[in-house]
């Protein structure tokens, strides 16, 4: 049996006639690579000492981030994850990433840390 739930707002049945249960809002559109105003920096905050690069400031589809995290991670040849609306990719990878950004159109990319 399925421990997902189909429908997890926990409302099973209401009397009141007022009652609408709200739709999930609509997905949020991924912006143009030209429109995103991306922030890259090196962290090492809570990881050990250990340096990550870390990309933020994506605007768009939870999948099109997971799909960027991958091209870049791929591109550096290293690991990484996306948490939080935030790609991770192991190591002091900021010009490697800089560089492959702007290749790929984002012309708003930040570098600092």
């Amino acid at each position: 049996m399925s421990k997902k739930k189909a429908n997890s707002s926990g409302i099973v049945y209401s009397t009141d006639p007022d009652f609408r249960q709200e739709e999930d809002a609509p997905a949020e559109e991924t912006l143009p690579a030209k429109q995103q105003k991306l922030r890259v920096r090196l962290d090492t905050r809570q990881r050990a000492g250990k340096a990550v690069t870390l990309i933020e400031g994506f605007i768009g589809k939870k999948e099109d981030l997971e799909d960027l995290g991958k091209k870049l991670k791929t591109h550096c040849g290293t690991g990484g994850s996306v948490k939080d609306g935030e790609i991770l990719v192991q190591g002091d990878q900021r010009d490697k990433i800089t560089q492959w950004l702007i290749s790929k159109g984002y012309t708003s990319t930040k570098r600092s840390g």
